[in-house]
């Protein structure tokens, strides 16, 4: 069983899909640490930004490893630096660069085989796994999602208008629509649950019910 959990930043996403993974006793998979990965080798290594060639050989280069909540780049732990603010708002550089999106669908569908996963990202229903059991498209209205963006990268120690938030959330939700290589679309056939007004643990009891019920109606025998 693949259970996808797709949509915008701020959306709860990564929590929701943790604790639902933990719940079901699937694997959990962040693709999107994946592409953060990326971006802050890149910083490490003084790419230019405008050099989309130089960033592909690197994902190819470099070795990612996700497992949950740990996210190492050829055995360092970067967990919580690629959470920052600095590597965030270059992330879309990888993101966006149709060579690596190529390179990170693979890793994303090598780690998915044979198993059963909870994946979320951006296109983990339209492209990674168009033939998923279950799919979820998590969203929130624009200011809901920048408010839990700014608790994030509070708790993180970092100190961020509500402004800036949103501004920067809002032309990283027009990249993520806009981008040629999987863009930012609900699968056709997702759910898609708005999160305002709702608990994580509230969602993930819904998307729970969900899936479970499609897991019983999955083992039952034909006729």
């Amino acid at each position: 069983m693949i259970v996808t959990i797709d949509g915008p930043a701020g959306a709860g996403k990564s929590s929701v899909a943790r604790l639902l993974a933990q719940r079901l006793e699937f694997k959990f998979l962040d693709t999107g640490a994946m592409y953060r990965a990326v971006a802050w080798s890149a910083q490490q290594r003084n790419l230019n930004w405008d050099d989309a060639q130089a960033i592909a050989t690197l994902s190819c280069e470099i070795h990612i490893e996700v497992d949950g909540a740990q996210t190492l780049v050829d055995g360092q732990d970067v967990s919580d630096v690629i959470r920052t603010h600095a590597v965030t708002s270059q992330t879309h550089y990888a993101a966006n660069n149709p060579a690596v999106r190529t390179r990170l669908v693979e890793l994303q569908r090598q780690v998915g085989a044979g198993q059963d996963i909870v994946t979320e990202g951006r296109d983990q229903g339209t492209v990674v796994f168009p033939d998923a059991g279950c799919k979820f498209f998590l969203t929130a209205t624009p200011l809901e999602r920048a408010r839990r963006r700014q608790r994030d990268f509070e708790a993180r120690g970092e100190q961020l208008s509500l402004e800036d938030v949103l501004a920067d959330q809002t032309e990283r939700d027009q990249r993520d629509s806009e981008r040629e290589v999987g863009p930012l679309t609900p699968a056709l056939d997702a759910q898609i649950v708005v999160t305002d007004g709702m608990s994580t643990d509230e969602v993930v009891d819904h998307l729970e019910g969900l899936v479970r019920m499609r897991m019983m109606t999955a083992s039952q025998p034909p006729g």
